[in-house]
């Protein structure tokens, strides 16, 4: 037997690992399955390459539960240590045994699936165990087993033991104030949250299976059970696989592994594979996401060798695909000692940019396979194409090739598509090409006709950040301008070179102009006359398309100087100075009279646009009934 100090810079270190060092305790189980699959793929390794002669079998990883004893173990079929083996990977903290490990066989060890970058995983532990057992026995020849034992001080006991077969069982003898985790729900939430794929199989008590009766069988026999092992973890889950093994149907059923309270099958997925210039596996989802851009309930999953880190990707992903749901793995990712962290790095970088371009080559590759498919999932992945438009650059550059512009028809163009078949009719006096579009087909229904009578094509972009999208592409596209078709009146929207033919005189116009402007009264109608077709509405409510832009852009952060609220209601009155209202409203004499045909107009104009309310709406219907007796 020896004793000793372990070799640490700071007098006991251990109270500083359990108030500093981790962020959350919990992840001491994490951290001790890491060590245990290490040791486990480590021996794998090296009987690949012959230097273990040893059979490696199909060793599993043991977690158990002592409440009696208020302990709690964990025990592993893998490398084992010597006891200078100990002595020199659990006694000198911070001194990285799967680092060393690398270095060593950093060639033939590639795609070994270490995990351990961090030297001070096993003293996690000291977190919630007051003392700590190591029973161990290394997979060489003639190697005796040790125990080692410490207390959470710096001080620790090595000495040979009773163990017949190899690999490392560590016991913890759970302190008064984490007795949490000597309970079996706790300890499977555990297991399930962090090492649900875990690449070694992990044991956490038995189960009890029905065995198939046999061909032949009488009617009343009753089929014979038996207790087996309760494996909590799948080793062999869809990421680490060939996307030539998957079918469609193993995509769901992983997914629905992932997110057992998704009820609903994902549109499509792509599948993440590179081994250079970092390493880096997943399978990435879309779910339907209509235009909600606040699904956060389920998060894409990140793993560092199978091993679950965290669900907050944010620096990895990029912000358009965290509406997404999935699994990252890289072992390339750079943490904190905790794990619990991204540290800032160039890898990220460039980890983000490889899934941006995975994705949109896999958007490419979905319309050109099945254009009608696409087109009818468009409605539920919009949001997720049209946000990466906006804050990625790369990903906006390649968007031409698989960004639909739906019309209000149902027709979906590609861009080239679209402005080759509207640059023909949509092309103003200054040669710029107008893009029509509606937020809402019913609202804006007699606007959209308007249009289509002129053989105009309208878009339908209803998703909330669409305002967004529109300033992006005025700015990237050239000699582009978009309109909502409600913003002025059609002739205007799209102005031509035709002649205008008036019916009032410029006094006249004057006139009327300022007997509508009076019998109103209110700032926040401009009232503009148009020499219109006489069939043409008398009076028309537009918004102003930069106030209104605007008001959507502040509606979904932006907006400028109007971002923090407070955006004025802003209209324009377009009066129809050709329309036989105009002409019977310049007849009369009385005022009152003249005063109530021009509310009672202006209250159709609200109706059309739906701004009348409350009071108005009330007497506008008390007055329409009253001109029905």
């Amino acid at each position: 037997m020896s004793t000793g100090s372990i070799n640490v810079s700071v007098e006991n270190i251990f109270p500083l690992i359990k108030k500093f060092l981790y962020s959350d305790h919990e992840i001491f189980l994490r951290e001790l399955i890491s060590n245990a699959t290490d040791a486990t793929t480590k021996l794998k390794h090296l009987t690949t390459i012959g230097e273990a002669k040893v059979e490696y079998g199909n060793p599993i990883i043991e977690v158990k539960i002592d409440k009696d004893a208020k302990t709690l173990t964990i025990k592993d079929q893998g490398l084992g240590m010597t006891g200078e083996e100990v002595e020199k990977y659990i006694n000198q903290v911070a001194f990285s045994g799967a680092e060393e490990f690398l270095e060593k066989y950093k060639d033939s060890a590639k795609d070994a699936g270490i995990i351990g970058h961090f030297g001070l995983g096993f003293y996690s532990a000291f977190m919630v165990a007051e003392k700590v057992e190591i029973f161990t026995k290394s997979y060489k020849e003639d190697s005796k087993a040790v125990r080692w034992v410490c207390d959470g001080s710096p001080e620790y006991t090595l000495e040979e033991t009773e163990k017949s077969d190899r690999g490392t069982e560590i016991v913890l003898h759970i302190a008064e104030d984490s007795t949490e985790f000597l309970e079996e729900f706790r300890i499977r939430e555990l297991l399930t949250k962090y090492n649900k794929f875990n690449q070694i199989p992990i044991k956490f008590g038995t189960k009890t299976e029905t065995l198939p009766l046999p061909e032949g069988s009488a009617e009343d026999a009753k089929a014979e059970t038996v207790e087996v092992d309760n494996i909590i973890n799948n080793p062999n889950p869809a990421w680490t696989k060939s996307p030539s093994e998957l079918k469609d149907e193993d995509y769901n059923s992983f997914y629905r592994e992932l997110y057992p309270m998704q009820f609903e099958d994902p549109l499509f997925h792509i599948h993440l594979n590179v081994d250079y210039p970092f390493n880096l596996t997943g399978v990435l989802f879309f779910p339907k996401l209509g235009n909600n851009l606040n699904i956060e309930k389920d998060k894409i999953q990140l793993y560092q060798n199978q091993v679950f880190v965290t669900d907050e990707v944010k620096g990895i992903v990029p912000d358009f695909l965290m509406l997404l749901r999935g699994v990252i793995d890289s072992p390339d990712i750079p943490l904190n000692v905790s794990r619990s962290y991204l540290q800032a790095d160039g890898a990220v970088k460039k980890i983000s940019s490889y899934i941006t371009k995975k994705v949109a080559d896999k958007m490419v590759s979905l319309i050109n396979e099945n254009r009608e498919d696409y087109e009818k999932k468009w409605n539920d992945i919009k949001i997720v194409i049209e946000y990466g438009m906006i804050s990625e650059d790369k990903f906006f550059e390649k968007s031409d090739k698989f960004a639909l512009y739906p019309t209000t028809d149902g027709t979906y163009y590609l861009w080239n598509d679209l402005i080759e078949k509207i640059k023909p009719t949509q092309t103003d006096k200054d040669g710029k090409t107008i893009i029509l579009y509606a937020n809402n087909a019913d609202e804006q229904h007699s606007y959209i006709e308007s249009a289509k009578e002129k053989g105009y094509e309208v878009l339908l972009l209803d998703s909330p950040i669409v305002p967004h999208l529109i300033q992006k592409l005025e700015a990237s596209k050239e000699n582009v301008s978009f309109a909502r078709v409600d913003a002025d009146h059609i002739n205007n929207l799209i102005k031509k070179d035709e002649p205008k033919i008036s019916k009032l005189n410029d006094s006249d116009k004057e006139t009327l102009k300022k007997n509508i402007e009076e019998s109103i009264n209110d700032t926040k109608f401009t009232v503009q006359l148009e020499d219109l077709d006489s069939t043409d509405a008398p009076f028309t409510l537009t918004q102003p398309e930069f106030f209104r832009r605007m008001k959507d852009m502040q509606a979904t952060g932006g907006g400028g100087m109007f971002a923090k609220g407070g955006f004025p209601e802003m209209y324009n009155l377009v009066v129809n100075s050709n329309s036989d209202f105009a002409e019977e409203l310049l007849k009369k004499d009385n005022d009152d009279e003249k005063k109530a045909m021009i509310n009672q107009a202006l209250d159709l104009a609200k109706l059309s646009q739906n701004l009348l309310k409350g009071k108005e709406l009330t007497d506008f219907i008390k007055r329409s009934f009253e001109g029905l007796k």
